[in-house]
């Protein structure tokens, strides 16, 4: 076993005291927005054994990626290795936003695959901010909120974009309204989106702001829905003239309650708004914007990734095993989450976790246990371990809450 620490990433949308609340550090004023434990080529945990007092700075330990690099079949195991080379396909993350992250879509693997090839012959670095593929992988993800989480995900049927539309007298609402009646489809749903991104009909500014000024009048005079109109005003008060202040209203909204998931598949619009949640994706930096960010946008390959099929968003409930683990399974071969709530005597036996091959687990409450077949480790509240494929079988044992990342 190996304790984990995460590598933070400071993006400007991320809540300045969540993480280091969650994690038991001191926040340094700035924002933390993710703390990532996994080992992706672009921010792979620090490692230290299990056993380890916590003694050293994370710029002098070895880190996940190199570990699993010497000697993958033991820390993957040959069946992780066989479907995805020789490495971690799963990366875990806690997220923290609180203002609205970019509405942004993730792509498909062989679009990936194909365009990372594509900039890596053009020459372009690989952390350059103009940068769209990272690495040649797709990124479904799947968020588990511990806090109320707000989201916006996938699209609303076109019908019903329309009527939010109706009774905002502003032409650029009238426009959106006429292209989803003219096709209640994916093609108008496809004609209305594009409208607002697409660099040659995008509209200006003070149509944006036209659209947000006539929401925050409905809302004082009978809105018929005042989380829509609420969404615009809130946006459009974080990112002024932005055109996906007015795509929101063509999205799902979300609320996850504390323990509620939310799977987001390649292609599927979404913007995460705020909360506090683990998040767990295949082992992927790959995000197309096209708006709501100071971040670099490529419109025209996000347009290229989106699925326009209208539905509801994929809210999994979760399987119980051993009447103290809820398992996530999500529609993907890369991972899978768990949550485990203790509440046990001392002495009492340890529960048996779900899962096998590489885990990571993160402690989010309390203090648990963790026994695999050659080791023993204690975490505590915010601390992360690694557990390799060859040392079996893991249990839990202690009063507290544990999430596992594992590979299905």
């Amino acid at each position: 076993m190996l304790k984990l620490h995460g590598v933070g990433r400071d993006y400007a949308w991320g809540s300045v005291e969540a993480i280091p609340q969650l994690v038991g550090a001191s926040p340094n004023g700035a924002p933390l927005a993710e703390l990532w434990f996994g080992a992706h080529p672009g921010g792979p945990a620090a490692v230290r054994p299990a056993e380890a007092d916590g003694a050293g700075s994370a710029t002098t330990m070895p880190d996940l990626r190199a570990v699993i690099q010497a000697d993958p079949a033991g820390t993957l195991g040959a069946d992780v290795v066989s479907r995805f080379g020789a490495r971690l396909p799963y990366l875990l993350k806690l997220i923290a936003p609180e203002r609205p992250l970019s509405l942004q879509v993730h792509p498909s693997l062989d679009r990936a695959r194909e365009r990372y090839a594509a900039e890596e012959a053009t020459g372009i670095a690989r952390d350059a901010p103009e940068r769209n593929y990272r690495d040649p992988n797709h990124k479904p993800e799947l968020v588990y909120a511990l806090t109320t989480f707000e989201a916006m995900c996938g699209f609303r049927a076109p019908r019903r974009a329309a009527e939010l539309l109706v009774g905002l007298e502003v032409p650029l609402a009238q426009r959106l309204r006429d292209l989803l009646r003219a096709d209640p489809s994916a093609g108008g749903v496809r004609d209305a989106f594009t409208t607002l991104l697409d660099h040659g009909t995008r509209p200006a500014r003070e149509e944006v702001a036209a659209v947000a000024e006539a929401c925050a009048a409905r809302l004082g005079d009978g809105s018929p829905s005042p989380r829509a109109d609420g969404t615009v005003v809130m946006l459009a008060e974080a990112y002024p003239g932005d055109p996906g202040v007015v795509a929101s209203l063509l999205l799902n909204p979300v609320t996850l309650r504390p323990g509620e998931a939310l799977f987001v598949p390649a292609g599927g619009v979404h913007a995460y708004l705020s909360g506090l949640g683990v998040e767990i994706m295949a082992s992927s930096d790959n995000v197309l914007r096209a708006g709501l960010t100071e971040k670099h946008i490529d419109v025209p390959e996000m347009l290229e990734c989106v699925d326009y099929v209208a539905a509801p968003p994929i809210r999994p409930a979760p399987e119980i095993f051993h009447g103290a683990t809820k398992v996530f399974y999500a529609p993907v071969d890369d991972f899978e989450l768990s949550v485990t709530d203790l509440a046990d005597p001392p002495a009492g036996p340890p529960h048996p976790l779900p899962g096998r091959g590489p885990r990571i687990l993160l402690c989010l409450e309390g203090a648990v246990d963790i026994f695999s077949t050659a080791e023993r480790a204690t975490l505590e509240r915010g601390q992360a371990l690694f557990v390799r494929a060859d040392e079996g079988r893991v249990s839990v044992r202690g009063q507290g809450t544990v999430v596992q990342a594992d590979v299905p």
